[in-house]
């Protein structure tokens, strides 16, 4: 549920075969995991606090390592009973980061297999920077110092664009855990099995995170938090502007106007009364991009565009370019007054990694200086967010309500 995986990034790691439980052995798996945790709240709080409310459960019998559901904490006692206290306070740090930053829920439409090991490579890092009990030894994980200050998303496009030089099978070998998306044989988290859970559970497990990952942080205080935990808690306290308000005020804000009666309203054209129009002291110049490197689906284009569409149907006066990117721009186009209408029917292309620089790259080439460059995007530049001197910028971000831009305004965006 809330790690990052579906089924089928396990199908390519060495078969399991599960061999009956030794109870002794398993109940001195459960004292080390109780005593794990304790640990975790004397020295991580942050960490303990949110590990103890997992229900610790055996799971010999369908995983060879450990993973969690946002409730659960699944285990294979044979790993535990060899696994030092200290690496058992790491592995209980893995799930739990795992759960705060619902990787799951974050993966979109990118390849599973390959964002369940960004994933791993991201948690263990994190918890190397925190020091959190001591790196796992007994089984392989996937741990590499270049992905310092990395989030999973960041990581994914380094390996995305070097997929062909890199051995996935390799990489989902050294994974610590297994990753669960919920649709197992299990009637649930309760009953035996990898666990199978319902739309509506994953919601209520992520509801539930929510409000756990807030109160653990006010128990421990942010001077104990991981840097990425408090830019999550920030977005999660502080109120947001809806996209589509600072959208129209952003568009807004590249004109001065006025009105006058002797350009009237397109709004009154079917209405008894004549409504002013607007006197523009200057014509709406903009550019639009859309980032179609990640989670963005078709639908959530159109409904942007659809947007902006709604909006200009207020003026009389725009030039707006639009395209698409992920490494490179794709199909550009120009709308105004008069081919308004085709932006609802624009087609979107793209797709491969993501590199924000691009767009700012075709502006510079083309000799385009908008008043305004509104980009919709799931927040993962893969280097650099662009260039913070060239135009004024407006990011909105789909998929996420952490993700902070160095520069410009944003906000992020949610369906109705």
């Amino acid at each position: 549920m809330a790690t990052a995986s579906d089924t089928t990034s396990s199908a390519k790691r060495k078969e399991y075969t599960p061999v009956p439980t030794d109870p002794a052995m398993d109940a001195r798996a459960v004292e080390k995991l109780v005593t794990a945790r304790i640990g975790l709240l004397l020295k991580a709080p942050f960490f303990g606090n949110l590990a103890t409310r997992l229900i610790i459960k055996n799971a010999d019998e369908w995983l060879p390592t450990a993973a969690t559901d946002g409730r659960h904490f699944y285990y294979n006692s044979r790993l535990i009973d060899k696994m030092p206290l200290k690496q058992v306070e790491f592995l209980f740090g893995h799930e739990t980061l795992h759960n705060v930053f619902d990787h799951m829920g974050r993966r979109g439409d990118r390849d599973p297999q390959l964002f369940n090991i960004a994933a791993d490579y991201a948690v263990n890092q994190d918890l190397m920077d925190q020091r959190i009990g001591e790196k796992i030894t007994v089984v392989p994980i996937l741990l590499d110092s270049k992905y310092k200050g990395m989030s999973s998303e960041e990581i994914y496009d380094e390996l995305y664009q070097n997929a062909k030089k890199i051995n996935i099978d390799d990489l989902l070998d050294q994974m610590l855990d297994e990753h669960l998306d919920g649709e197992g044989e299990g009637e649930d988290g309760e009953g035996k099995g990898r666990p199978k859970l319902s739309e509506e559970e994953k919601k209520a497990i992520r509801d539930e995170l929510k409000e756990a990952v807030v109160s653990a942080a006010q128990a421990c205080g942010a001077g104990n938090l991981p840097a990425g935990v408090k830019r999550m808690l920030a977005d999660m306290t502080e109120p947001k502007m809806n996209w589509r308000e600072l959208l129209q005020q952003q568009i807004e804000s590249t004109i001065k106007a006025d009105y006058t009666f002797m350009k009237p309203s397109r709004r009154s054209w079917h209405l008894d009364a004549i409504l002013p129009g607007q006197n523009n002291a200057e014509m709406i110049d903009i550019c639009i991009a859309v980032d179609l490197s990640g989670s963005i689906s078709d639908k959530q284009c159109k409904e942007f565009f659809s947007e902006i569409h709604g909006i200009m149907q207020m003026y009389d006066a725009f030039k707006i370019h639009v395209w698409t990117f992920d490494t490179e721009v794709y199909n550009p186009a120009i709308f105004t007054q008069d081919n308004m209408d085709e932006l609802l029917t624009y087609e979107p292309q793209g797709g491969g990694g993501t590199d924000f620089t691009v767009n700012w790259d075709f502006m510079k080439e083309n000799d385009i200086e908008p008043k305004k460059f509104i980009m919709f995007t799931d927040g993962y530049p893969g280097s650099s967010w662009g260039d913070s001197e060239y135009c004024d910028t407006c990011f909105i971000i789909h998929g996420s309500t952490t993700i902070e831009p160095p520069f410009g305004t944003f906000a992020y965006y949610q369906e109705d």
